[in-house]
């Protein structure tokens, strides 16, 4: 009877959950009113900050202080510890905390494994403070032309810049800084937090941490991910503002998120990035893993606080529940010295296996092997690419990861085998809520090592997922994180083989019976740190550990492939995400391009939206404008609900069959280009798909475009996001003039063009001085493209000038960090073209071989006449005739082609034009 009654209660639950897939309701869901330490700190007024910075000296090489109140009614907050630290490049670390002399209840949470092992390593030690104002400020060197000031009375921090005197980022400017510290309960104390039918029994009462942070010389700030709202951030609080919610980051598990709005989703990445065209870009991290609110404040805000400060800037204001202060500050100066800044601190992205930046296929479900084996195959009779199937949750025997449902998938090896053979891959789910069922082995075992996160009272967390009541592996704990990767290697799970490779889902975590569809925050994890103080790190943990895991799997040789929805600063480490459950419609369609923008700006370059829309059925215009706008994202997948009508490439009629076809053909014959933007924000942290003003940063006509955006340096892409449209349009930014991608049709730059639209494709283009490699040939998956020749097309600019870059490697392993691989620059000028090798001496594993060579050198924008060009060192001449942009595709424009190089890409060249 008790099971019954279980089950009848999970289902209950379960429809409600679904329910809310349909309507998505805000209500369910905290507000900043709703929220005591977001409602207290946003009341505070400016000048309320009463600390002063004393004992200011330096020690081990870092600036230390300690805040004390200055009035005697504050007597009772205790002095806290300032430690102020530079790092190489333009970095500058404060944190501050409570003075662990002084006996505090606990220690505060400070969030690991996210800073990279040798970024300490790059700190610079401080041999002297320089006084200033007569004493009442201290200055420290932060790199070649700028200082941090470290004012006493009122405390505030800011970095300048010495020859202009010019502020850059500052702290607590306004006087909003406020410490919680943490203290006995008194009898009569009531901490416990109530929001609907859940109570926060809050053990160790308010410890909340706010501070005002203003960007210098800004017009716009960016970041903060992550949301369905503009690139750039709106004001959400100050005169004129309608909005009055703050950006909220905690990770939750939302359905058919509404667009516009500053309601926080999956992920949460408290960095900040600002630009404007005066001073240029700076940015700053909050390290902290607690809910966090922060306000844009609108100009206006402080009219009657008396506090003088420059004008042309943008303040904001930082609110977190819990945590230490641990921030970054970045110098910049130009957009992209702030992301190698930002990732010097939490890491550049790994660098993806090939296959990883192909088009994948997925549904929530594909039914069985015969299913699998018809969309495979079905791809191979209309001539469509595609590298990975994937699998949901479905597929499991009762939603127990690592198991397979042995009716409908009973020879999983031999499916992954069949799959493999034509080069592609396959991606199964697996998420953190373990099913609690004492048959279940993973459950016995986490249960029996203690490795579940504990509820309030000490006992296994039990909350309600997929499979009904479920644990959660406790993964801030390392030797757990070390135990869940050895689940997946080949034996522990069966069925698995080495072309097999993992999704992360819910991992917010998502618990559907818990306070806002989560974790209670007052549930314990190890070493006795809350929920709370974690919350928005508990999915990077959990990605950590997969990944891992797939790494053991493979010793160390494979590059993993993890997808995870939930994001915390350093999952660029770790693998790709993507932007959740979407919706069928044409406005999820155009937020998608600022939500990857947003996340390639703070780290996260590997990202994409679902193509087509998680939810609903597209229409098959919209769908061919998303897959169109896809074949452009870092992350290209396509998926979809369970409720909704299959949606593989050819069920829309032989025409839009046709256009997916031409989208997924442009994809990988870019492969080349995109593969090698990957190895720059590998080593760089410069994002794969960049905001317009990245490439442009001193053209106000970018700063707030997020209609359209740049693929590396030299492909701009602008989506199409209203149906039936005849007309767009492009701003096409700089000097320079742009070359269309599908006619050559030559546009100026730094002017807005009115261009007709068809449904063949959307607008996108080459920048004039630039060089593009391709691969023309199509094969069923891009493992088998590998040894294919290149096409180069030369875009030149008013100088007869162009250049461009080409990395190759094997895809797959990490020998490239032994120097096996290839890595070109193409110069073309003065006629001439030459290849130039950027890769160091060769390491231990030497160079990659490669035989691979280009087959064709198209040339846009020269001069007509030209019949033969030379070949050195061979001595050899080929011919120069019209050929076509695109080969495989029809009333491709005839353009001025050199024939037959067969020069190879390993070595050095020269090709005269004559």
């Amino acid at each position: 009877m008790r099971n019954e009654t279980l089950r009848l209660v999970f289902v209950l639950l379960l429809c409600s959950h679904l329910h809310s897939v349909l309507s998505w309701k805000k209500e369910e869901f905290r507000t900043c009113h709703q929220t005591p330490f977001c409602k207290r700190a946003r009341s505070r007024a400016p000048g309320s900050c009463s600390l002063t910075a004393t004992h200011v000296t330096i020690s081990d090489g870092d600036l230390t202080a300690k805040l004390t109140p200055k009035h005697d009614s504050q007597s009772e907050t205790k002095p806290l510890i300032l430690t102020l630290s530079v790092h190489q490049h333009g970095i500058l670390r404060l944190k501050i905390d409570e003075d662990p002399s002084l006996s505090p209840p606990k220690k505060r949470f400070e969030v690991p494994d996210v800073v990279v092992s040798d970024f300490p390593s790059t700190k610079l030690w401080l041999p002297r403070l320089s006084s200033e104002d007569g004493g009442l400020s201290s200055a420290v060197y932060v790199s070649d032309g700028h200082s941090a000031v470290l004012r006493h009375d009122p405390f505030e921090l800011f970095v300048r810049h010495d020859a202009s005197g010019r502020r850059v980022i500052s702290l607590n400017s306004h006087g909003l800084f406020d410490f919680e510290q943490l203290r006995e309960k008194s009898e009569g104390d009531d901490w416990e937090e109530r929001f609907r039918t859940h109570t926060d029994s809050r053990p160790y009462g308010p410890q909340s941490i706010s501070f005002d942070v203003s960007f210098y010389g800004a017009d716009f700030v960016y970041g903060i991910p992550e949301r369905a709202a503009s690139l750039a951030l709106k004001p959400t609080r100050g005169p004129n503002v309608e909005e009055s919610e703050p950006y909220r980051l905690f990770n939750l598990d939302v359905f058919e998120y509404i667009h516009d709005s500053p309601f926080g989703l999956y992920g949460s990445i408290p960095f900040m990035v600002s630009h404007g065209k005066s001073r240029g870009s700076s940015g700053f991290f909050w390290l902290n893993a607690a809910e966090m609110q922060i306000d844009v404040l609108a100009s206006g805000w402080d009219a009657e606080s008396g506090i003088a400060l420059p004008s042309n800037r943008i303040d904001t204001l930082w609110m977190s529940e819990a945590g230490v202060v641990d921030t970054f500050f970045f110098v910049g100066p130009n957009p992209k010295d702030v992301l190698r800044q930002y990732t010097a601190v939490t890491g550049t992205p790994a660098m993806p296996q090939m296959f990883s930046i192909a088009y994948h296929q997925c549904r929530w479900n594909y039914r069985d092997e015969e299913d699998v084996e018809h969309v495979d195959s079905k791809f191979d009779e209309l001539d469509i690419p595609y590298d990975v199937l994937w699998l949901d949750i479905e597929h499991t025997d009762g939603k127990r990861y690592f198991t397979w449902d042995r009716v409908l998938f009973p020879h999983p090896e031999e499916m992954q085998s069949k799959l493999a053979a034509k080069g592609r891959h396959m991606v199964t789910i697996v998420d953190p809520h373990i099913k609690r069922d004492e048959d279940f082995h993973l459950h016995k075992e986490a249960s029996h090592k203690g490795y579940y996160v504990k509820d309030a009272s000490g006992n296994d967390f039990d909350g309600w997922c997929w499979p009904g009541s479920s644990s959660y592996p406790d993964t801030l704990n390392p030797e757990i994180r070390s135990w869940w990767a050895d689940k997946f290697s080949y034996q522990n799970y069966v069925g698995s083989t080495p072309s097999l490779y993992i999704w992360n889902d819910m991992n917010e975590p998502s618990v559907f019976n818990g306070p806002e569809v989560t974790m209670p925050r007052d549930a314990v994890h190890y070493g006795g740190v809350e929920h709370r103080e974690l919350h928005n790190a508990y999915g990077y943990y959990f990605h950590m550990a997969t990944a891992n895991g797939l790494l053991k799997r493979g010793e160390g040789k494979d590059r993993p492939f993890v997808l995870s929805r939930a994001l915390f600063a350093g999952s660029q480490r770790y693998g790709a995400v993507w932007t959740g459950d979407n919706s069928a419609d044409w406005d999820h369609l155009r937020v998608s391009i600022p939500m990857v923008l947003t996340l390639g700006l703070t780290g996260i370059s590997f990202s994409g939206a679902d193509v087509g829309g998680f939810f609903g059925n597209p229409e098959p215009e919209l769908l061919v404008r998303w897959y169109q706008i896809g074949a452009y994202y870092p992350f290209f997948r396509a998926h979809a609900h369970h409720d909704t009508k299959r949606r593989e490439p050819w069920l829309f009629g032989e025409r839009n069959t046709e256009l997916i076809r031409d989208a997924l053909h442009v994809r990988y014959a870019l492969l080349p280009y995109f593969y090698t933007l990957f190895r720059e924000a590998n080593t760089t942290g410069v994002p794969v798909v960049r905001p317009l003003w990245m490439e442009f940063p001193s053209d106000e006509a970018t700063f707030s475009n997020d209609e359209a955006f740049m693929v590396g340096s030299s492909l701009l892409v602008q989506g199409i996001y209203t149906e039936r449209a005849k007309h767009a349009s492009v701003y096409l930014p700089g000097k320079q003039s742009w070359y269309d991608l599908r006619t050559r049709t030559v546009y100026k730059g730094g002017v807005t063009h009115k261009l007709e639209v068809t449904e063949e494709s959307i607008p996108a283009f080459q920048r004039a001085g630039t060089i593009l490699a391709r691969k023309d040939r199509f094969r069923r998956s891009s493992t088998q493209m590998a040894n294919d020749p290149y096409t180069l097309v030369i875009a030149l600019n008013s100088s007869q000038a162009a250049e461009g870059e080409l990395y190759i490697d094997d895809g797959s392993s990490f020998n490239f960090l032994q120097g096996a691989y290839i890595h070109r620059r193409f110069i073309f000028s003065n006629g001439k073209l030459t290849s130039i090798d950027l890769a160091p001496a060769s390491g231990s594993n030497g160079r990659y071989p490669s035989d691979a060579f280009i087959e064709r050198i198209i040339l846009l924008g020269h001069a007509p006449g030209s019949k033969n060009a030379l070949i050195e060192p061979s001595n050899q001449k080929v011919d120069i005739e019209l050929g076509p942009l695109w080969v495989l595709r029809a009333r491709a424009p005839a353009v001025m082609t050199i024939r037959k190089p067969n020069v190879r890409v390993a070595e050095d060249w020269t090709i005269t034009v004559i």
